[in-house]
């Protein structure tokens, strides 16, 4: 069939949950045996978000092929497994920087550039893209911001050009909200009607609505909703606040949406597919009575600065049959004074990620704790290299030991730039980014987790374990047990004698799915529960 093309837009307020919705449709669509891919279009001027601060957006989300993406991207592939690509997150900034191009090189043979036809030519060429080259059954792309913002115009008007020429081939499944004002016991539907008709007036009619909500929503009311907004009232679904986003695609399918999505579309609806596999996950999710607590060390206190930690903590959680209470400690907080009072509750600990210098020497203490009180820890990136430079103050020796990237002035440089990176200068892109291979030593922990020799993980990363000092460490008991077969760097640490401390240069949060939870969080839960 020819490919289908699904706009998901947002109205009224952001944060109401379009990447969830995109990523239930993909998975609803998916569950019927479609071949679908999800792409998130983002209006901001930024090339890609690996230059923002996680305060303003989120976690910086890495895909195979080494593009920083938006943290929706995560969801896409948790909920439905499949591999992303830097085809599937595209910015303002990126549709410019293509346009810009074309120009210099003179592909507009003279023309003035403008923001119609030119700019709206190339959003629909990049709508278009993966759809075309990899010929997928639908290709649902989410719209970041809300109607009404300045800087969506341009993309609303790319998605009203494509729903004109693809006619019943492209659909729009606008979220809005419906508020509760509880002085007067009353949900309103009228910034749902405002947020349509704004819709409207850039010349898209929307096909369904997803109605956001923390109450129920009568049948009157979404009659009531269909009638002012010029939609059919089966095409009215409510996205009701749920205990875990994970419940979503199924209060969707409830509802019919994917069914009434193919009926718009002209194709075929068939059965509802049953989704076991996703049922029985949810299942033991709800089942699982006992909680483990596990420490988040880091410096940015923000639930979605390490979303695909927290969401890879909690799949590893359900298979164990545990619920994960991950609680925050702020590296900037933490003293030798103090340290035992703020991990001795936990039952294992996380390093996380990050960049820069802030809180260092408190994930530096987090290391030295949770290594010398046999405490589960597990460092990622950033954390990895300071689990490396505890070891080497406190073991190896060498009290200035530190990262190139915190003192440029250390004698014993166990973290260094890699040579590749030492002439670059700017930021954005420049990284060690994406798919790599690792080989895992035989006989280490790490290899016993995976189950084999060779694996395949993504980075962020720009400064690497300084291979000089690995006989050292070695000797003294951190090993180096997985190493990158081209450039042998050492991309995981062990220590052999400890319950569990493991650190990965590498983010393995990327590929944890609901279906497919990673080998590392699995056991990592595991040892924090045996820890307890």
């Amino acid at each position: 069939m020819e490919t289908k093309y699904i706009f998901v837009t947002g109205g009224v307020a952001s944060s109401l949950g379009k990447g969830i919705i995109a990523a239930s449709i993909g998975k609803l669509l998916q569950a019927r045996g479609y071949n679908i891919t999800i792409q998130k279009f983002d209006p901001y001027i930024n090339v890609d978000p690996g230059t923002l601060n996680p305060y303003e957006h989120g976690e910086c989300y890495v895909t195979d092929d080494g593009q920083e993406t938006d943290l929706d991207l995560g969801h896409y592939e948790r909920f439905t497994g499949i591999q992303t690509s830097r085809n599937n997150n595209i910015t303002t900034g990126r549709i410019y920087q293509n346009v810009i191009n074309k120009e210099r090189r003179g592909d507009y043979l003279g023309k003035t550039v403008q923001v119609v036809p030119h700019i709206t030519d190339e959003i629909k060429r990049c709508m278009l893209l993966n759809g075309k080259k990899f010929h997928y059954d639908f290709v649902i792309t989410e719209v970041g911001g809300t109607v009404g913002d300045i800087e969506s115009l341009p993309f609303l008007e790319a998605i009203r050009q494509l729903k004109w020429e693809l006619g019943s081939d492209a659909l729009c499944v606008h979220l809005t909200y419906v508020p509760y004002l509880s002085a007067a016991k009353e949900l309103k539907t009228k910034p749902t009607q405002h947020s349509v008709k704004e819709l409207q007036s850039v010349g898209i009619q929307p096909d369904i609505l997803v109605l956001r909500t923390e109450h129920d929503l009568s049948m009157t009311l979404r009659r009531k909703v269909a009638n002012f907004c010029n939609v059919s009232p089966e095409a009215v679904v409510q996205s009701l606040d749920q205990p875990t986003i994970y419940e979503v695609p199924l209060r969707m399918q409830e509802q019919g949406l994917d069914s009434t999505i193919l009926k718009k579309m002209g194709v075929a609806v068939g059965e509802t597919p049953g989704l076991g596999p996703w049922r029985s996950f949810l299942e033991r999710r709800h089942k699982a009575e006992q909680t483990v607590q596990i420490g988040l060390v880091g410096k940015y206190d923000l639930q979605d600065a390490y979303k695909s930690i927290l969401e890879s903590l909690s799949q590893a959680g359900t298979y164990n049959d545990y619920k994960v209470k991950a609680v925050f400690i702020n590296s900037e907080k933490i003293t030798p004074e103090n340290v035992a009072e703020q991990l001795d509750q936990m039952d294992g600990i996380v390093i996380c990620p990050g960049f820069g210098q802030r809180g260092i020497e408190g994930k530096i203490e987090a290391a030295h704790y949770c290594r010398t009180h046999q405490i589960p820890t597990f460092g990622i990136c950033l954390g990895m290299q300071m689990m490396c430079v505890e070891f080497a103050r406190n073991v190896l020796g060498y009290a200035d030991a530190n990262s190139l990237e915190i003192d440029p002035t250390t004698s014993h440089n166990v973290i260094d730039i890699m040579e590749a990176q030492k002439n670059i200068t700017n930021m954005g892109g420049t990284m060690r980014l994406g798919g790599y291979n690792c080989l895992l030593k035989d006989g280490s922990h790490v290899r016993e987790i995976y189950g084999k020799e060779e694996i395949r993980e993504r980075h962020r990363h720009r400064y690497e374990f300084n291979n000089d000092y690995l006989a050292e460490y070695e000797q003294n008991g951190m090993h180096g047990v997985g190493v990158n077969p081209e450039s042998n760097l050492v991309e995981v640490v062990e220590i052999a004698e400890h319950p569990w401390y493991i650190g990965t240069q590498f983010h393995p949060e990327y590929t944890s799915t609901v279906l497919h939870p990673h080998p590392l969080f699995l056991s990592f839960v595991k040892a924090a529960i045996e820890h307890k």
